[in-house]
């Protein structure tokens, strides 16, 4: 990793071409950036300001109602854990909670989906509120920012010296997570942080939020704002690798530990966390580690249960479910603190 000051910006429009050398340039651009970063920002990714326009309107009226009403659809109800999730809720690196709420929206599986009958943690249908509109702007926020993610993990493949399809079968229905994330302000609240310093549990993640806050750990240990950055009227999408490609890499990718600090204004942040079906066993490929070496240092896990093992030591109604017998940490399970910077400072959990 590089002692960089400011995210590198990458302009993905020819992932969209027809030539496989335009597609190729922009994927040795993201690896690049994945290896020297693990975050950056992306222009021309395709998703019109109208259809973020009208996510930011829907969500802002869904965090308008009261606490009660939000709590309908808590998502500690019912399984899949999506829904709505209280301010302090979530515990990460700081040692308390995180002040900020948020409503879970996940990839839509039916009570019929093989994942589902099989009793996949984070697999299912989704809690709607009974909000007008809502719905409707959400899901079609979903299928675009979804849809882009499945260009961009083609163009990771590529990157990877892959085939740029070597990984679609791997997707068909994952938990892959969108968030949506409310910071509110109170001046009289004790200082903490929006969200502790962590890295990200998936593959990757494609961030949308309206406000400055976020911050990325460099290779000097120094905290680097990374705001809301516009092109030419275009809102750029945060890119960052997280703990299932930083494995595929044997560590060349790198997932940066990042955080939200306390806000000064309102924020409302839209990250979807990009994942492979629960059941995939992620591994470094054979490029990145010939001997196997590395291999070692990751545990036989499928990114399913690590994203789920996370959720049990994160989400304050599933740890008091573990500390009263009622769940398990899956098998292989790694502390919360184990990839990116916090390799050396790897627990047990």
């Amino acid at each position: 990793m590089t002692t960089f000051e400011a995210l590198p910006i990458i302009d993905v429009t020819r992932l969209f071409s027809d030539s496989l050398a335009d597609r190729q340039a922009v994927a040795d651009e993201l690896g690049r950036a994945s290896r020297e970063v693990g975050f950056f920002y992306i222009r021309g990714h395709g998703i019109t300001a109208e259809r973020i326009a009208a996510l930011r309107a829907a969500t802002a009226a869904l965090f308008a109602h009261d606490f009660d009403w939000k709590m309908q659809c808590h998502i500690g109800l019912g399984r899949g854990h999506k829904g709505y999730v209280p301010e302090g809720s979530e515990w990460y690196g700081s040692g308390r909670p995180d002040l900020k709420e948020a409503w879970d929206i996940g990839f839509e599986a039916a009570d019929d989906h093989p994942f589902v009958q099989a009793g996949q943690p984070l697999i299912g249908g989704n809690k709607w509120p009974a909000l007008p509109g809502f719905r409707d702007a959400v899901d079609a926020y979903y299928a675009d920012v979804f849809a882009l993610g499945r260009t961009l993990f083609q163009g990771f493949a590529l990157a990877l010296g892959q085939d740029e399809h070597a990984f679609d079968h791997l997707v068909t229905c994952p938990p892959s997570k969108l968030r949506l994330i409310h910071y509110p302000v109170d001046p009289s609240a004790e200082d903490a942080p929006g969200i502790g310093a962590h890295t990200d549990y998936e593959c990757f993640t494609l961030l949308l939020a309206d406000q400055p806050g976020l911050e990325v750990l460099n290779g000097e240990g120094r905290w680097i704002d990374a705001p809301p950055v516009s092109i030419e009227g275009e809102e750029l999408f945060v890119i960052n690798v997280g703990d299932m490609l930083e494995v595929m890499t044997a560590g060349q990718f790198v997932a940066t530990t990042h955080r939200v600090r306390k806000v000064r204004d309102e924020r409302y942040s839209f990250p979807l966390f990009f994942a492979c079906d629960y059941a995939t066993k992620i591994r470094p490929l054979p490029d990145f580690d010939p001997t196997g070496e590395k291999t070692a240092e990751y545990p036989d896990i499928s990114i399913g249960d690590h994203m789920w093992s996370m959720a049990l030591q994160t989400y304050r109604y599933l740890r008091d479910k573990v500390a009263a017998g009622e769940l398990a940490l899956p098998e292989n399970a790694r502390g919360t603190h184990t990839f990116g910077q916090f390799k050396t400072l790897e627990q047990t959990p």
